[in-house]
């Protein structure tokens, strides 16, 4: 991508082909979504701009709706157990996102309402997709931290300047460190390259 442009767009590695393919995709996200003045039953998170403002918004909705300072609100994740957009119907709170990849990492997909787990990379599968996830916002006392891996998200395998937030991804027990996963470096990313 030319400097000039790099310095207005968002993150991303892609190359210029790739890159004009996913600002398309991008394109057609925001005007299916002014077209009906909805939120989409499953957002592609990383087709925002910015995506933190969106769960920023859930937070503030979450704090308004409960009368909550939103100092003491923060955004708890569930990944589903479908990568299918047909599996679901509106949120009643919170919005269902997708477009997440896991770096240094797998994902177990659970059955029925059992939650997955992170599990060990798979050999020659880089960046697995994540099914869809559940972002609600909660207060922080209610926030569980057994057994959960608090997985940095980033746009780009970039890391750095490129982060998102903390989404919390389950372990298959509490008997896994959570060192495990932080030696692996595992982290979710929005764009594989």
């Amino acid at each position: 991508m030319p400097a000039d442009w790099a310095e207005a767009a968002y993150f991303s590695k892609k190359t210029l082909q790739e890159w004009f393919a996913d600002l398309l995709l991008r394109v057609q996200q925001l005007a299916e979504w002014t077209d009906d003045l909805e939120t989409p039953v499953v957002l592609w998170l990383a087709g925002l701009f910015n995506p933190m403002s969106f769960l920023t918004a859930i937070m503030q909705v979450t704090s308004r709706a409960h009368q909550l300072p939103l100092d003491d609100i923060c955004l708890k994740t569930d990944v589903r157990n479908s990568y299918s957009k047909e599996d679901f119907k509106a949120a009643e709170i919170g919005a269902y996102v997708n477009g997440f990849f896991l770096e240094g990492a797998a994902w177990e997909v659970a059955r029925g309402d059992d939650q997955g787990y992170l599990v060990e990379m798979q050999p020659k599968v880089l960046h697995p997709e994540l099914p869809v996830m559940h972002v609600t916002a909660i207060r922080r006392a209610e926030k569980v931290t057994t057994a959960m891996y608090e997985c940095p998200v980033y746009v780009t395998s970039l890391r750095g300047p490129t982060y998102v937030f903390p989404a919390s991804l389950q372990m298959e027990s509490e008997d896994v460190p959570v060192s495990r996963w932080i030696l692996a470096g595992v982290a979710l990313l929005m764009s594989p390259e």
